[in-house]
């Protein structure tokens, strides 16, 4: 119904709105390593998804157990995607990094849907995905520009260069991110809840994710400070947000529900503004306005005009 559809779109939107606040809150506890933060909130995020849902997975676990192929898929790739991102941002710098993984991941989500579900791609998607990708680089740019680099000297990874390394890493991340959002959609089209699905895949991740902690959770609870924004990374950006993440899910398609996500850079850019402090050049500002165009596309219904046909 065109109500629900609705309404999961905005789910999404607020869960965009919670991920964004990821930054400036990290920005408080520099101390702790990029990576035991994506570690730390993903997995326990994921033991408390479990604790919600262990009635709901208890009672479809029948119909969870002929899923496996999906829920491997989603637990795997939940529990790759942060460790792809925050390394990608720190051997290319944030602009590829932000770019090539939040841009990439509707791209895949697509060639998932396409690939394998044989579902045809409007061109408003293709419309409203340009606009999309243009604006993150925009945004990344501008905020590049007034920030310090993080590019890490020249170091050779596999015998490719820090930048060349951190975007395959980039792709990485958009490509676990849209297997992910693609895999809780086909468990939630087989009729299994959206918490039981988004509960199992975290739960699986959370295992992976976890143990990494002894290496790099040194500093996560060395002070007050720290230990406040591990627990709210943990608990409202991740827990809270892929709950409604999940919601939206049950209502529209993954290649639609991560283009969505491309809004996430533009709340988080306004909160660096607002909080922070940082400066963004007009080439930013400029890429915040063509991502909302992008978000206005899917959520109202304008007529697209290409060539000689029109889509809606």
């Amino acid at each position: 119904m065109r109500s629900n559809a609705t309404f999961a779109v905005i789910c999404i939107v607020t869960a965009c709105a919670l991920w964004a606040t990821t930054g400036t809150a990290a920005n408080f506890a520099p101390a702790i390593n990029p990576l035991a933060i994506g570690a730390f909130s993903m997995g326990v995020a994921g033991l408390l998804l479990l604790a919600t849902a262990s009635r709901t997975i208890i009672k479809e676990r029948i119909q969870l157990t002929q899923v496996p192929a999906f829920l491997v898929l989603g637990g795997l790739s939940i529990a790759i995607y942060p460790l792809a991102f925050y390394s990608s941002m720190k051997l290319a710098g944030v602009a590829i990094g932000t770019v090539v993984s939040l841009g990439s991941a509707p791209f895949f989500s697509v060639l998932f849907e396409r690939l394998v579900n044989k579902i045809t791609i409007s061109k408003r998607w293709v419309v409203s995905f340009v606009f999309g990708v243009i604006g993150v680089t925009l945004i990344a740019t501008g905020k590049q520009s007034h920030g310090q680099p993080t590019l890490i000297n020249n170091t050779e990874y596999l015998g490719l260069s820090a930048t060349h390394f951190g975007l395959i890493l980039g792709l990485v991340a958009g490509l676990t991110y849209a297997a992910y959002a693609w895999a809780a959609k086909q468990i939630i089209d087989q009729g299994i809840s959206s918490n039981a699905s988004m509960a199992s895949m975290f739960g699986l991740a959370s295992v992976l994710l976890l143990p990494s902690l002894l290496i790099t959770g040194d500093n996560l609870f060395a002070t007050p400070t720290n230990t406040a924004v591990s627990i709210y990374m943990a608990v409202v950006p991740m827990f809270i947000g892929y709950l409604l993440f999940g919601y939206g899910l049950r209502h529209i398609e993954a290649s639609k529900a991560t283009l969505i996500t491309l809004l996430e850079p533009v709340l988080a850019t306004l909160l660096a503004v607002i909080v922070v402090g940082e400066k963004f050049n007009s080439w930013g500002w400029l890429g915040m306005v063509l991502i909302l165009v992008c978000l206005v596309l899917q959520i109202v219904r304008i007529p697209i005009k290409l060539g000689s046909r029109q889509a809606v």
